[in-house]
């Protein structure tokens, strides 16, 4: 089974390494900021299962980027375990109600912090239906709680409705979906996908998957389906 991945952002240096160091010897894959304008963009790009968040940064502080992650679509569900030296009552019902899972008032016990982990997380995962299961076909791997798309262990930059389309067919290897059923299962909250623009989307998903890109096969007048590799 993966590591769990944990974004770390908090500006004082001490405290960062002390939850660094007590996450990385209970086996957890850790990164770690010191800003919150830094944070949003390391999170967007390489989406962790989970963020442990300092309220007091500087310039962008931890409630900006906390609602600021749960507008977006690719960070909404990443859960968040506030870290705060406020104890005051409105500091946190305010994070809570942005979309926290959680927090924690400094000072605090690493032993209560992991605790505090590994309970969020295993709500999430609790939480979580099937189709966040990541998807392992040949050496293409779908994960879609996190919206990465790897081939080779390199990480394929999609649109939103590009991995969508992915997902969808790569779910059910050998099944004919058609053009209607990819406009339903991309479009989500926005009508960037029409039957005119589902083709282009093919084209574009085909290029960057370069070779693996074959395994989405056109169905003439039907639509498309994804190739079982092993078929």
């Amino acid at each position: 089974m993966a590591r769990a991945r944990i974004f770390v952002v908090e500006d004082e240096p001490d405290i960062l390494e002390l939850v660094r160091y007590n996450l990385v010897q209970h086996g957890y894959e850790v990164m770690c900021v010191l800003s919150g304008e830094e944070a949003l963009t390391q999170i967007r790009s390489r989406v962790p299962d989970l963020v442990v968040l300092d309220l007091m940064l500087p310039g962008v502080d931890g409630l900006e980027v906390c609602k600021t992650l749960k507008q977006e679509v690719r960070t909404a569900s990443i859960p968040i375990l506030m870290l705060t030296a406020r104890s005051e009552e409105a500091d946190i019902v305010a994070g809570l109600e942005l979309g926290a899972d959680d927090y924690l008032v400094k000072p605090f016990s690493p032993r209560v912090l992991l605790a505090r982990i590994r309970a969020v997380l295993r709500r999430q995962q609790i939480a979580a239906p099937a189709v966040t299961e990541e998807l392992v076909r040949g050496e293409l791997v779908i994960r879609p709680g996190r919206y990465e798309v790897l081939v080779h262990d390199r990480l394929i930059q999609l649109t939103r409705s590009e991995f969508r389309i992915l997902h969808l067919l790569a779910r059910r290897p050998g099944w004919v979906f058609t053009r209607n059923q990819i406009i339903d299962a991309a479009q989500g909250e926005d009508s960037s996908v029409t039957a005119r623009s589902v083709d282009v989307h093919m084209v574009s998903l085909r290029r960057k998957l370069g070779p693996h890109g074959e395994m989405i096969e056109t169905i003439r007048g039907v639509g498309y389906r994804f190739k079982d590799p092993e078929e």
